[in-house]
């Protein structure tokens, strides 16, 4: 299969990136992530999570930075709502895209929202029929496809019933997570081989942490597969509260940088991109966790 020649990237930094982090961020930092984001060419940045800050601290400020970010025409402000509560409050705050997730792992989808798979999946009933009566588009994500901290391997026939439910009630796209980080690219084209019977391809993404160097080639492998769309974190910042030992996302810098050597388009600025990473990093304290954004400061 030839490679695709455009590239869909969905910045998830702003939300699965900073949810792991200790040190509270500001509301203005947030805004200045997003705002610095938007410039950069991103056209899908998911802003924040509608959760319990008892759960997740970090995203607490979620509506404000909603409230405060400077809307660009033609980019998709998207956020994670879990729940209906989650949902009504991301209505509320102007979110005109939601995410709902569920894992691939049963002992996963217990650690992680305290119920089944299956009872995970009914309690996204009631958002898909909100979200249609309000116009709101809905994202779905699959966590542990290529392995689970809990139970070890997971069947990519398990990933493919989850992602079929989550595409026939509603999800315009559904992404496929390698959580920990352990996936290889034999194992992920076997993935959306598998998947794609149940889910066409083009209504597949893939999500993948680095955890063990793997990431940027599994993104490839999954380009082999005809697969268009990546979520991305910049500055590599991530992680998950729910999966000991996972790091971040592959770094938007590094994904940016191999599609354009790649010649795919990706309507995406690489200098803005890593200025905006570095200048969240410096925030944290901490340098860019981008390999491309090194090598370019090392110059």
């Amino acid at each position: 299969m030839s490679l695709p020649s455009q590239v869909r990237l969905i910045e998830v930094g702003p939300r699965d990136g900073l949810q792991n982090e200790a040190q509270p961020i500001s509301v203005a930092d947030k805004v200045q992530l997003v705002d610095a984001l938007s410039a950069a060419g991103l056209g899908y940045i998911e802003v924040g999570s509608f959760v319990s800050p008892k759960w997740v601290p970090q995203m607490a400020g979620s509506a404000d930075v909603f409230a405060q970010i400077q809307r660009k025409p033609g980019v998709t402000y998207g956020a994670l709502a879990p729940n209906l509560r989650g949902f009504e409050d991301a209505l509320a705050a102007g979110v005109k895209e939601v995410a709902v997730f569920a894992a691939a792992s049963e002992a996963f989808s217990q650690r992680n929202i305290n119920c089944s798979i299956s009872e995970s999946l009914a309690r996204f009933a009631p958002i898909m029929e909100s979200a249609k009566q309000h116009g709101v588009t809905v994202r779905g994500y699959v966590s542990c496809v290529l392995g689970c901290p809990y139970e070890g391997e997971v069947a990519p026939e398990q990933v493919a019933m989850v992602a079929r439910e989550l595409y026939a009630m509603g999800c315009y796209e559904v992404s496929l997570g390698d959580t920990i980080g352990t996936g290889t690219a034999g194992a992920t084209r076997r993935l959306f081989e598998v998947v794609s019977n149940q889910v066409p391809r083009e209504k597949l993404a893939g999500h993948f942490h680095d955890t063990y160097g793997q990431a940027m080639a599994n993104i490839y492998a999954s380009l082999l597969e005809g697969i268009a769309v990546f979520d991305s974190s910049i500055a590599g910042l991530g992680g998950c509260p729910y999966a000991k030992g996972a790091s971040g996302n592959v770094a938007t810098e590094d994904v940016v940088y191999l599609l354009n050597g790649l010649g795919i388009e990706t309507g995406i600025d690489l200098d803005a991109l890593i200025a905006a990473g570095q200048q969240i990093s410096a925030v944290l304290g901490r340098p860019t966790g981008s390999r491309v954004a090194k090598a370019r400061s090392a110059q």
